[in-house]
């Protein structure tokens, strides 16, 4: 038994196979970064896979988390502040430039334009001749967390938990590597939750979630017990 747990994990103790074969492939080592400009987050981005770094993850300004313009009066002294700002396709070919997406996993910290963001990274990695079923990251679109703690959405609650459920459904079919949310409680603590709060909020959000994707009948019944 023990010999069975250390293995690849490739076969279970019945013969079949595991859901996860690749458990022993080393983490994904990234670190969270994003700064001024594309341009120089790009040349960050490049150094840091040069020296060994596994992935990539994004920290967006606030001005891109709450879908405003950097010409915006109200995303004065923001832009480029606290992460990068990425507000249409240029700027995202700037932030990957000569960076291979089809070989990358990207997180994208980032949940109120979570879909925009996907969606030029999508178009970004299609000019580079990738396909969509290629790229694998993370997009955080943990709306709801906006509303509980930080005050980072844009859309009312009912739409915004359409914005997840459609981009969850997409990404199912269109997008299967890609990790489509990341339910963060961590927002929830710091914003003066306590353990058992914390950890409720998150797990209500993910069933909201869930149950949102599956009344909207967008991903076949069998998919939610993969």
């Amino acid at each position: 038994m023990t010999e069975q747990v250390q293995s690849t994990g490739a076969e279970l103790l019945d013969g079949s196979q595991s859901l996860r074969p690749t458990r022993d492939k080393p983490w994904v080592m990234r670190t969270y970064a994003g700064h001024s400009t594309p341009q120089a987050s790009n040349a960050l981005y490049r150094t840091n896979l040069s020296k060994g770094q596994t992935g990539l993850s994004i920290a967006f300004d606030l001005p891109t988390q709450t879908g405003y313009d950097p010409d915006d009066e109200l995303a004065r002294g923001e832009v480029g502040k606290v992460g990068v700002p990425v507000t249409h396709i240029g700027d995202m070919r700037a932030l990957f430039d000569a960076i291979p997406l089809a070989e990358m996993n990207t997180s994208m910290t980032i949940n109120a334009t979570a879909m925009w963001q996907l969606a030029l990274y999508q178009a970004v990695a299609q000019e580079q001749g990738a396909d969509a079923a290629q790229l694998a990251g993370t997009t955080q679109n943990d709306i709801i967390k906006g509303y509980l703690s930080r005050g980072t959405y844009v859309f009312p609650p009912a739409p915004s938990l359409r914005l997840i459920s459609d981009m969850v459904a997409y990404t199912v079919t269109e997008v299967p590597k890609w990790n489509p949310i990341n339910i963060c409680s961590y927002h929830l603590q710091e914003a003066g939750a306590t353990p058992v709060q914390e950890i409720s909020y998150a797990l209500c959000t993910a069933i909201a979630v869930l149950d949102a994707v599956k009344a909207a009948g967008q991903v076949p019944e069998e998919r939610f017990g993969e």
